[in-house]
């Protein structure tokens, strides 16, 4: 038997292929290397199974999302996604006799059966994938295993597989969300009370009755990177600001585990502003601090939505990365997930980073813009961040410097946005140097919220000038929640996903925001300076931020 083993095992071995020959391998700054992991320790492993009829999947997407489509709204079931895009037969038959060839045996999957997750030896996952070799890194208390070099799988397998988990990427750093004032508002010394809930429903037009009542509706944040919230700080939060309107004080659901010792200020900021903003709405939180040290919590929470067949209806991310330090493989595939969200009638909104345009130094002499992903993502809502123009009062809004925009490299446009975007680009405002971004990509953010001076309990203690597009994204999450709220209670069916129907309202029910610029690179073409915010949609803050009753009335049509 051994002999017949050894020979199997020398059949997948003899020709490799690269999954992610353009993933990024390098340890970013910030990660101490910690040793070799010892042969028999365990790592968990993410096997990304291909998926059948993807290009069903997109076009289902298109029609159930398109307000002029007869299929508008008509969303699928997990079960009815798993029936369409769950891996062939042969891909499942292939991918499962090539683990238990090395001896793999402890493997999970989900409902729709595109994920393997196995638990095995570092000694047989290098064996399992040539080429790779696990070390042990350390950063501000996180433990990481990841390879320090590239993995292939066998010829006959690769066609069977999208990307393997838990070997090469890291996490992004935790953003530095807390900004004190900074540049001209120095000047203000703290006096401005910032912003709160009441801040916010006044400048959004949102009323004490403007909360949920609808029994079937739910939102929903996700966490990562040892972010967690105190539900003492969430019910010190509402006494404090949140008076004068009918609100939940308690997460409906925590799903994953909640760590100990103190909150994050992300976690805290993201579950007090969507639980006051779209209030007195069931709220679940995501919480993924991974089980292993070696699991991706990013991809966990991908898995998590495929294997729950009733989940809320909008989910708000404050997550990214920059796009070239990501395989095109890794976020293609994570696309097609947002697209089986999509079908169901979730709708995905995602932060759209606080660095401006971003910069990559891609050689000494060539500097280019910096998309960030899942922003980029073609199959998410993505949120941008304004400031108020007079600090003082609530007056209208500019663009924040520090709101994320900009083009894609790796997707291309959408038709959705094709003519708002276009329009931008031929309009009379100035731009930066066309070979600093790519004019053919996904253009974000899709639209924006107040994004600085946010008021935040975090660890009991109430903490001003807190700023990022982490939120401005809950906040226009739970206004979606609210709008959602009223189709619930008219029999309609959720917004799901809401980028096809936003742009045909060309901005409709949102306030124009034609002030600002925002970061991009340091050099002397574009000298710290972006994009621009004009008329009508533009890629600093998108079509603009919510005026809710108008908004309402727009999209609680059928």
């Amino acid at each position: 038997m051994r002999v017949v083993a050894f020979l199997w095992l020398s059949v997948w071995l003899v020709h490799g292929e690269h999954l992610e020959s353009d993933q990024v391998v390098s340890v970013p700054e910030g990660w101490l290397h910690d040793g070799r992991v010892a042969p028999l320790e365990e790592v968990e492993l993410t096997f990304a199974l291909k998926q059948q009829n993807v290009d069903r999947l997109k076009e289902r997407l298109e029609l159930v999302s398109d307000p002029d489509s007869q299929q508008y709204g008509k969303f699928l079931t997990l079960e009815e996604v798993s029936s369409l895009v769950r891996p062939s037969q042969l891909t499942e038959k292939v991918v499962k006799t090539w683990l238990q060839s090395h001896g793999v045996t402890l493997c999970h999957t989900v409902l729709t059966r595109d994920f393997l997750q196995c638990s095995m030896t570092v000694q047989v996952a290098e064996a399992l994938l040539p080429g790779t070799e696990f070390h042990r890194y350390r950063r501000d208390g996180q433990i990481l295993v990841r390879s320090s070099s590239q993995y292939s799988v066998h010829d006959d397998v690769s066609q069977h597989l999208d990307f393997v988990g838990g070997v090469l990427r890291f996490p992004p750093k935790g953003k530095e969300i807390s900004k004190s004032w900074v540049g001209s508002k120095q000047s203000a010394k703290g006096i401005h009370l910032g912003v709160t809930p009441a801040t916010l429903r006044t400048r959004y037009n949102l009323t004490a009755t403007d909360v949920g009542t609808a029994a079937n509706n739910s939102q929903a944040v996700a966490q990562f990177l040892e972010q967690f919230y105190h539900p003492a700080d969430l019910a010190e939060f509402m006494s404090l600001f949140a008076r004068g309107f009918k609100h939940l004080t308690e997460v409906e659901r925590v799903v994953g585990t909640q760590g100990g010792g103190k909150a994050g200020l992300e976690a805290s900021l993201d579950v007090e502003y969507i639980m006051s903003t779209g209030a007195n709405i069931s709220t679940w939180v995501f919480t993924n601090p991974g089980r292993h040290e070696s699991q991706e919590p990013f991809l966990q929470w991908m898995l998590l939505l495929s294997n729950m067949s009733a989940i809320p209806w909008v989910h708000t991310i404050s997550y990214g990365d920059d796009e070239d330090s990501l395989s095109a493989a890794y976020m293609n595939r994570i696309n097609n997930e947002f697209m089986k969200a999509g079908v169901r009638g979730i709708s995905m909104l995602f932060a759209s980073g606080d660095s401006g345009a971003g910069c990559w130094h891609k050689t000494k002499e060539e500097n280019v813009f910096r998309p960030s992903f899942p922003a980029s993502s073609p199959y998410v809502t993505t949120v941008g961040g304004t400031s108020f123009k007079n600090p003082f009062k609530v007056s209208y809004e500019v663009t924040d410097y520090i709101s994320g925009g900009g083009f894609s490299n790796v997707f291309a446009m959408p038709d959705y946005q094709v003519s708002a975007v276009n329009a931008f680009l031929k309009g009379k405002q100035s731009l930066p140097p066309q070979s600093y971004f790519n004019t053919s990509g996904r253009a974000y953010p899709d639209m924006a919220a107040l994004s600085d001076n946010y008021w935040v309990v975090t660890n009991l203690v109430p903490i001003p000038w807190v700023s990022g597009t982490s939120a401005s994204t809950p906040v226009v999450g739970g206004i979606l929640s609210l709008i959602n709220d009223h189709r619930f209670l008219k029999g309609l069916p959720s917004l799901g996903f809401l980028n096809p129907r936003l742009y045909k309202l060309r901005g409709t029910g949102l306030f124009d925001v034609t002030e600002g610029c925002h970061l991009s690179c340091l050099d002397d073409k574009v000298e710290g300076q972006g994009f621009c915010a004009a008329p009508a949609w533009d890629p600093v803050t998108g079509w603009g931020t919510p005026n809710y009753p108008v908004l309402l009335a727009a999209l609680v049509k059928g």
